[in-house]
This record gives C-alpha cells, structure tokens and sequence, in this order.
C-alpha cells in the first residue's frame, strides 16, 4: 500500500510563504499524476494543484500565479510552493496519487492557517 506522508504546514501571516511536501513510499513515476487538494471547514475537498508524471501542471483559478507545485522524482517527493498567502487559503491541505489503474491513493493531511 502506497503511503504518501505530507509535511510543512503552519501558521503564517497573510503575504507570507510556505512549502509543503508529500513524500511517497515508492517512486512516484508509476503514478500518472499527482495532486494537492485542499478542505476548508464546512467546505466540499477542491483540487489545488496537480502535476503530471511529465511534470505538466495544473491549477485551480484561485492559486494560480501564486502556488507552483513540482516534484523530485530521485527523492519521490512533490512540492507545492506558496507564495503571498491569503487568509481564505486556510485549509487542510491533501496530498494524492492516480495510477493507470484508477487507484488513487491519500495522504494524512497537513494544516495550513494563514492569520489576516
């Protein structure tokens, strides 16, 4: 079973900075794709960002221009770099990863509280 264990979280100030990391079990080039995801309180799970195995990514309107998500495939790790927070970025922050089975598999969540 696959696990995927994210890091980085934390109180920040609004403008202010963060990376997260997923580190995976095993090497994440067997996954097609990768992704963070994001839960407010109250609030339906969102995708936030997602990068290919080629390293194509994507990203939800609301992060665009300000987080930037990549991976190191030596170290079986993904990023997500944020980057002038807002406080409406608070969340739990989710890392994820599809396979070509349509498996997908979750980390345990890491929180990120962003002050005004």
């Amino acid at each position: 079973q696959v696990q995927l264990v994210e890091s980085g979280g934390g109180l920040v100030q609004a403008g202010g900075s963060l990376r997260l990391s997923c580190a995976a079990s095993e090497s994440i080039f067997r996954f097609n794709s990768m992704g963070w995801y994001r839960q407010a309180p109250e609030k339906q799970r969102e995708l936030v960002a997602s990068i290919s195995r080629s390293g194509f990514t994507n990203y939800a309107r609301s992060v665009k221009d300000r987080f930037t998500a990549s991976r190191d495939n030596a170290e079986n790790t993904v990023y997500l770099q944020m980057n002038s927070l807002k406080p409406e970025d608070t969340a739990v922050y989710y890392c994820a990863a599809f396979d070509s089975n349509y498996n997908n598999y979750w980390g345990q969540g890491t929180q990120v509280t962003v002050s005004s």
